[in-house]
Formats: structure tokens, sequence, C-alpha cells
């Protein structure tokens, strides 16, 4: 089964500098195949026959640690959990100059409906939907600071959540559909 993996804060900011050639070395010595990396920001397409997600999400932590000396939570979603989320975000959304469309992946911890009550949603400006694994999010760029989802930033739901554009989230669904074909 193919998955991918989401690391949270890396390469941001001049933060957390992971090379990617070498995180993908590390997910291999740890058992995963068909490795491919995305962007610089800890996206990676991969397969395994043998654990469960949460198993990897572990077995990857540790990995990254070990290997990096970083604490970096990892998000993994199956092929169907993120397909399951494409078909969520609108075709309309865009991540433009016009347009932020962001997807949140949750930690499962936090992964329920009842999150979207710990959000500032400002609704003639945000628009937001819980899909499992994820809050989608879309807003016009003249109206972001206006928003009500910038209060996210620094809040304790923040540590446990990773945030992609949609571009980039499209970007990963068509690069496993391809791994799948």
């Amino acid at each position: 089964m193919f998955y991918i993996a989401l690391l949270r804060g890396i390469n941001v900011g001049g933060n957390n500098k992971i090379n990617m050639g070498l995180l993908k070395q590390t997910f291999e010595k740890v058992g995963m195949s068909d490795v491919q990396t995305y962007i610089n920001t800890g996206n990676i397409i991969f397969s395994n026959k043998d654990l469960s997600k949460t198993e990897l999400s572990r077995v990857l932590e540790e990995a990254i640690y070990d290997d990096f000396k970083l604490q970096i939570r990892v998000v993994v979603l199956s092929d169907e959990d993120l397909e399951q989320i494409i078909k969520a975000i609108p075709d309309t959304w865009k991540n433009d100059k016009e347009m932020k469309s962001d997807v949140m992946f949750l930690w499962d911890e936090i992964n329920n409906e009842s999150v979207l009550e710990s959000l500032v949603i400002k609704p003639d400006i945000d628009t937001v939907k819980y899909v499992p694994g994820a809050i989608l999010w879309s807003v016009d760029k003249k109206n972001v600071t206006k928003s009500g989802m910038s209060r996210i930033i620094g809040s304790k739901l923040y540590k446990q959540i990773t945030v992609r554009n949609v571009n980039t989230t499209r970007k990963i669904y068509e690069l496993i559909r391809a791994q799948n074909s």
C-alpha cells in the first residue's frame, strides 16, 4: 500500500533543516519502499506492507530523530485517506494571487469534527470544512488578515497539525496515483 508522510516544520524559515536525499535514505533504511520526496517541506511518498499508519508514524519519527537528532511529528495517510481529502476540496479552490486555500492535516488525537469548535471562523470571510484527516480552509487573499483562522498560529491546536496548500496537496495526490498505476 502507498502512503504519504507529512513532516511538520522542516526546512521552514531556516529551521529543522533536513536534506531530502538523506531523508529518503532514512525511510529506506527502516524498510520503506518506492520512496519519493516532493519539494523541500517534508512530503514523502512510500510503500509498506507490514505496518499500520500508527506504527509507521512511530518508526519514522524515531528514524528521523536517530539520523537527524530532530523531534519531528509525522502524519501518515494512506492513498485512500488522501483521495477522500482531495475529493472534499472544491475544484474552484486554488492557492494563487487571489485565493489562499490550505489543507490542515490532523494528528489522530484531534481527528474529529469537534476540532472545528476550537477555531475562530468568520463565516463571511472564511470557508472551513472538516473531512476525516484534515481541516480545509479557503479565504480571499485580500481578507487573510481579517480571517479568524489566522489566530490558529501559536495555539495548542496549531502544534497538532501540519499545513499544505491545496496546490501541493493535489500534486502529492497526482504522484501517489502515478505510483499506483
